[in-house]
Protein backbone atom coordinates (compact mmCIF):
# COMPACT_ATOMS: atom_id res chain seq x y z
CA UNK A 1 0.00 0.00 0.00
CA UNK A 2 1.53 3.30 -1.12
CA UNK A 3 1.34 6.28 1.25
CA UNK A 4 1.26 9.91 0.12
CA UNK A 5 2.12 12.47 2.81
CA UNK A 6 0.83 15.91 1.84
CA UNK A 7 2.42 18.93 3.51
CA UNK A 8 0.91 22.41 2.99
CA UNK A 9 3.48 25.09 3.85
CA UNK A 10 3.27 28.84 4.37
CA UNK A 11 6.16 30.88 5.82
CA UNK A 12 7.77 28.09 7.84
CA UNK A 13 11.44 28.75 7.07
CA UNK A 14 12.44 28.07 10.68
CA UNK A 15 10.76 24.64 10.87
CA UNK A 16 10.07 23.20 7.45
CA UNK A 17 13.38 21.40 6.95
CA UNK A 18 13.06 19.73 10.35
CA UNK A 19 9.46 18.81 9.51
CA UNK A 20 10.55 17.03 6.30
CA UNK A 21 13.37 15.28 8.17
CA UNK A 22 10.92 14.16 10.88
CA UNK A 23 8.58 12.66 8.30
CA UNK A 24 11.46 10.80 6.64
CA UNK A 25 12.72 9.54 10.02
CA UNK A 26 9.43 7.70 10.60
CA UNK A 27 10.72 5.15 8.10
CA UNK A 28 7.64 4.85 5.91
CA UNK A 29 8.08 4.18 2.22
CA UNK A 30 6.06 7.27 1.42
CA UNK A 31 5.68 9.83 -1.32
CA UNK A 32 6.12 13.34 0.10
CA UNK A 33 4.18 16.11 -1.64
CA UNK A 34 4.78 19.68 -0.49
CA UNK A 35 2.70 22.66 -1.58
CA UNK A 36 4.27 26.04 -0.87
CA UNK A 37 1.38 28.44 -0.43
CA UNK A 38 3.05 31.67 -1.54
CA UNK A 39 5.73 31.84 1.16
CA UNK A 40 7.77 35.05 1.37
CA UNK A 41 10.23 34.26 4.18
CA UNK A 42 12.73 32.01 2.38
CA UNK A 43 10.68 28.82 2.75
CA UNK A 44 10.53 28.33 -1.02
CA UNK A 45 14.32 28.27 -1.39
CA UNK A 46 14.62 25.67 1.37
CA UNK A 47 11.96 23.51 -0.26
CA UNK A 48 13.62 23.73 -3.68
CA UNK A 49 16.88 22.56 -2.11
CA UNK A 50 15.12 19.65 -0.42
CA UNK A 51 13.43 18.72 -3.69
CA UNK A 52 16.77 18.79 -5.51
CA UNK A 53 18.26 16.49 -2.84
CA UNK A 54 15.30 14.07 -3.26
CA UNK A 55 13.93 14.67 0.25
CA UNK A 56 10.73 15.90 -1.40
CA UNK A 57 9.17 13.88 -4.21
CA UNK A 58 6.79 16.52 -5.54
CA UNK A 59 6.98 20.28 -4.89
CA UNK A 60 4.23 22.63 -6.01
CA UNK A 61 4.90 26.37 -5.82
CA UNK A 62 1.90 28.67 -5.61
CA UNK A 63 2.77 32.24 -6.48
CA UNK A 64 0.29 33.76 -4.02
CA UNK A 65 -1.17 32.70 -0.71
CA UNK A 66 -4.48 30.87 -1.21
CA UNK A 67 -4.86 29.12 2.15
CA UNK A 68 -4.42 25.67 3.63
CA UNK A 69 -7.55 24.29 2.00
CA UNK A 70 -6.40 25.24 -1.48
CA UNK A 71 -2.97 23.73 -0.80
CA UNK A 72 -4.51 20.46 0.45
CA UNK A 73 -6.78 20.27 -2.59
CA UNK A 74 -3.77 20.79 -4.85
CA UNK A 75 -1.83 18.03 -3.07
CA UNK A 76 -4.77 15.61 -3.34
CA UNK A 77 -4.77 16.12 -7.10
CA UNK A 78 -1.03 15.39 -7.34
CA UNK A 79 -0.95 12.41 -4.96
CA UNK A 80 -0.42 8.93 -6.41
CA UNK A 81 -0.65 6.88 -3.21
CA UNK A 82 -3.41 4.59 -1.96
CA UNK A 83 -3.68 6.45 1.37
CA UNK A 84 -3.34 10.22 1.82
CA UNK A 85 -1.97 11.82 4.99
CA UNK A 86 -2.20 15.54 5.77
CA UNK A 87 0.86 16.67 7.75
CA UNK A 88 1.23 20.27 8.90
CA UNK A 89 4.69 21.78 8.46
CA UNK A 90 4.88 23.43 11.89
CA UNK A 91 5.42 20.15 13.82
CA UNK A 92 2.49 20.76 16.16
CA UNK A 93 1.53 17.25 15.07
CA UNK A 94 4.19 14.56 15.58
CA UNK A 95 4.96 12.48 12.44
CA UNK A 96 5.84 9.55 14.73
CA UNK A 97 2.08 9.14 15.22
CA UNK A 98 1.50 8.40 11.53
CA UNK A 99 2.09 4.61 11.71
CA UNK A 100 -0.60 4.09 14.38
CA UNK A 101 -2.95 6.39 12.50
CA UNK A 102 -2.49 4.25 9.40
CA UNK A 103 -3.28 0.96 11.15
CA UNK A 104 -7.12 1.00 10.89
CA UNK A 105 -6.89 1.73 7.15
CA UNK A 106 -4.15 -0.81 6.45
CA UNK A 107 -6.12 -3.43 8.38
CA UNK A 108 -9.18 -2.73 6.22
CA UNK A 109 -11.33 -1.48 9.12
CA UNK A 110 -11.48 2.19 8.17
CA UNK A 111 -11.72 4.45 5.13
CA UNK A 112 -10.54 7.48 7.09
CA UNK A 113 -8.76 8.16 10.39
CA UNK A 114 -8.71 11.39 12.38
CA UNK A 115 -6.06 12.06 15.00
CA UNK A 116 -7.61 13.38 18.21
CA UNK A 117 -5.81 15.75 20.56
CA UNK A 118 -8.46 15.08 23.22
CA UNK A 119 -8.38 11.32 23.67
CA UNK A 120 -5.33 11.16 25.90
CA UNK A 121 -1.61 11.15 25.13
CA UNK A 122 0.70 14.14 25.73
CA UNK A 123 -0.62 17.63 24.94
CA UNK A 124 1.06 20.99 25.52
CA UNK A 125 -1.03 23.20 27.82
CA UNK A 126 -1.97 26.42 26.00
CA UNK A 127 -5.10 28.48 25.33
CA UNK A 128 -8.38 27.77 27.18
CA UNK A 129 -10.50 29.73 24.70
CA UNK A 130 -9.02 27.78 21.79
CA UNK A 131 -9.95 24.48 23.42
CA UNK A 132 -13.44 25.74 24.28
CA UNK A 133 -13.95 27.02 20.73
CA UNK A 134 -12.77 23.70 19.33
CA UNK A 135 -15.21 21.83 21.56
CA UNK A 136 -18.13 24.02 20.47
CA UNK A 137 -17.24 23.68 16.77
CA UNK A 138 -16.84 19.92 17.12
CA UNK A 139 -20.20 19.68 18.90
CA UNK A 140 -22.00 21.66 16.18
CA UNK A 141 -20.31 19.56 13.50
CA UNK A 142 -21.33 16.36 15.28
CA UNK A 143 -24.94 17.49 15.52
CA UNK A 144 -25.08 18.04 11.76
CA UNK A 145 -23.00 15.01 10.70
CA UNK A 146 -24.30 12.58 13.36
CA UNK A 147 -20.71 11.62 14.17
CA UNK A 148 -19.23 11.38 17.68
CA UNK A 149 -15.83 12.95 17.02
CA UNK A 150 -13.85 14.61 19.81
CA UNK A 151 -11.65 16.74 17.50
CA UNK A 152 -13.22 17.78 14.21
CA UNK A 153 -10.63 20.54 13.73
CA UNK A 154 -7.69 18.13 13.98
CA UNK A 155 -5.07 18.66 11.29
CA UNK A 156 -4.31 14.95 11.18
CA UNK A 157 -6.75 13.45 8.71
CA UNK A 158 -5.90 10.29 6.76
CA UNK A 159 -8.10 8.93 3.96
CA UNK A 160 -8.16 6.36 1.25
CA UNK A 161 -7.05 8.18 -1.91
CA UNK A 162 -10.01 7.05 -3.99
CA UNK A 163 -12.32 8.47 -1.33
CA UNK A 164 -10.52 11.82 -1.01
CA UNK A 165 -10.31 12.28 -4.78
CA UNK A 166 -14.07 11.75 -5.08
CA UNK A 167 -14.88 14.74 -2.87
CA UNK A 168 -15.97 18.04 -4.51
CA UNK A 169 -13.82 20.14 -2.16
CA UNK A 170 -14.03 23.94 -2.33
CA UNK A 171 -12.56 25.33 0.93
CA UNK A 172 -9.51 27.54 0.59
CA UNK A 173 -8.46 28.32 4.17
CA UNK A 174 -8.98 26.41 7.42
CA UNK A 175 -12.51 25.56 6.32
CA UNK A 176 -10.95 22.43 4.84
CA UNK A 177 -11.26 20.70 8.23
CA UNK A 178 -15.08 20.98 8.59
CA UNK A 179 -15.48 20.38 4.86
CA UNK A 180 -13.53 17.11 4.93
CA UNK A 181 -15.51 16.03 8.00
CA UNK A 182 -18.80 16.82 6.29
CA UNK A 183 -17.79 14.99 3.11
CA UNK A 184 -16.70 11.93 5.11
CA UNK A 185 -20.09 11.83 6.81
CA UNK A 186 -22.00 12.35 3.57
CA UNK A 187 -20.08 9.55 1.86
CA UNK A 188 -20.84 7.20 4.79
CA UNK A 189 -17.16 6.42 5.14
CA UNK A 190 -15.94 4.24 7.99
CA UNK A 191 -14.17 6.67 10.31
CA UNK A 192 -11.87 5.96 13.23
CA UNK A 193 -10.40 8.38 15.75
CA UNK A 194 -6.95 7.70 17.22
CA UNK A 195 -5.21 9.56 20.11
CA UNK A 196 -2.22 11.67 19.10
CA UNK A 197 0.43 13.79 20.75
CA UNK A 198 0.12 17.53 20.22
CA UNK A 199 2.59 20.36 20.77
CA UNK A 200 0.73 23.55 19.92
CA UNK A 201 2.50 26.81 19.24
CA UNK A 202 1.90 30.23 20.73
CA UNK A 203 1.32 33.20 18.44
CA UNK A 204 4.85 34.38 19.27
CA UNK A 205 6.09 31.04 17.92
CA UNK A 206 4.23 31.48 14.66
CA UNK A 207 0.70 30.12 15.18
CA UNK A 208 -1.47 31.37 12.30
CA UNK A 209 -5.08 30.41 13.08
CA UNK A 210 -7.05 33.10 14.92
CA UNK A 211 -10.52 33.99 16.19
CA UNK A 212 -11.66 35.05 12.72
CA UNK A 213 -11.00 31.51 11.51
CA UNK A 214 -13.14 30.21 14.37
CA UNK A 215 -16.04 32.44 13.34
CA UNK A 216 -15.56 31.39 9.71
CA UNK A 217 -15.61 27.74 10.82
CA UNK A 218 -19.19 28.19 12.10
CA UNK A 219 -20.26 29.33 8.65
CA UNK A 220 -18.35 26.49 6.97
CA UNK A 221 -19.89 23.81 9.22
CA UNK A 222 -23.41 25.00 8.41
CA UNK A 223 -22.67 25.50 4.72
CA UNK A 224 -20.97 22.17 4.06
CA UNK A 225 -23.51 20.14 6.04
CA UNK A 226 -26.81 21.81 5.19
CA UNK A 227 -26.00 22.59 1.56
CA UNK A 228 -24.03 19.54 0.40
CA UNK A 229 -23.41 18.56 -3.21
CA UNK A 230 -25.42 15.72 -4.69
CA UNK A 231 -25.31 12.90 -2.14
CA UNK A 232 -22.94 10.04 -2.84
CA UNK A 233 -22.35 6.81 -1.01
CA UNK A 234 -18.77 5.62 -0.81
CA UNK A 235 -18.22 1.95 -1.62
CA UNK A 236 -14.93 0.75 -0.09
CA UNK A 237 -12.47 -0.92 -2.41
CA UNK A 238 -12.08 -4.65 -1.74
CA UNK A 239 -8.56 -5.05 -0.35
CA UNK A 240 -8.75 -8.74 0.44
CA UNK A 241 -7.22 -9.85 -2.86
Amino acid sequence: MKISIMIPVYNEAARVERAIESVREVGLDAEIIVVDDGSTDGTREILERLRDSKQIDTLVIQERNRGKGFAVRTAIQRATGDVLVIQDADLEYDPRDIPKLLEPIIQGRADAVIGSRFRGETVRVLYYWHSLGNHLLTTLSNILTNLNLTDMESGYKLMRADLAKSFPLTAERFGIEPELTARLSQSRARIYEVPINYSGRTYAEGKKIGWRDGVAALFHIIRFNLFPPRATVYIPVDTTH
